[in-house]
């Protein structure tokens, strides 16, 4: 009786059996979108004689990693392909709540090690928006990449330039990032799974794009404070 209950876990399963298996964990999960992540080269189940596919338990383990690298840390297609490919996906922890999966958090005596920083002084950062942990069972967890941030504050101090200097460099970034959302928003709400991914990809380049773009307009000023 075991062997037999074993051998019907091991059985693969049929493409609605998967979509209805992680309805729950995702909703918006349809036999369409199944079906286009197997067209882009994410997913190869297998056939039957008939052409109908069959997928394995390491094939339903496959599209719930590319599934919650959609959701929980919006990855393009692209990226997630790489990923996947180099084995680094499966090897990722679950999401902390409010934080990206791939975001490793550390608790502020890390911070401070590795920033260079005193305590005080990433909390006056955290008053002026500059960093933003989030509360885990009493305890402030900030992302790791919130040591270079720190880092770069700690320089900037050196030069006398205080963290109530540095809100405008945080305003500046949300407003670009507001920027980018009103462009991409509305394909990122979209009922289409293909939409929504083409928006994520489309978000990818602009901000890279913007990136360069305030990177090229911030060093004409700095040149302009040198005489001429």
């Amino acid at each position: 009786m075991a062997a037999t209950a074993e051998a019907q876990q091991e059985r693969p399963s049929t493409i609605g059996a998967v979509c209805r298996r992680l309805k729950e964990q995702f909703p918006d999960i349809s036999i369409s979108k199944i079906r286009y992540l197997e067209d882009q080269g994410l997913l190869a189940p297998g056939r039957t004689e008939g052409g109908y596919r069959l997928f394995t338990a390491e094939d339903v383990e496959r599209l719930e990693t590319i599934l919650r690298l959609q959701r929980d840390e919006f990855l393009p297609l692209r990226v997630i392909k790489q990923e996947l490919t180099s084995g680094a996906a499966l090897k990722r922890g679950p999401t902390r709540p409010g934080l990206r999966a791939s975001e490793d958090v550390i608790e502020l005596a890390e911070l401070c090690d590795r920033s260079g920083a005193d305590g005080s002084f990433v909390r006056e950062l955290e008053e002026y928006g500059l960093v933003q942990p989030q509360a885990d069972e009493g305890t402030k967890l900030y992302p790791e990449r919130d040591v270079d941030i720190v880092a770069a504050c700690v320089r900037l101090a050196r030069f006398g330039v205080e963290p109530r200097n540095l809100r405008s460099f945080r305003t500046g970034a949300e407003r670009g990032a507001g920027l980018l959302e009103q462009v991409v928003a509305p394909s990122l709400r979209s009922h289409s799974a293909e939409r929504r991914h083409e928006a994520l990809e489309d978000l990818e380049m602009l901000a890279g794009l913007s990136q360069e773009l305030s990177q090229l307009l911030f060093w004409r000023a700095v040149r302009a404070i040198v005489p001429r």
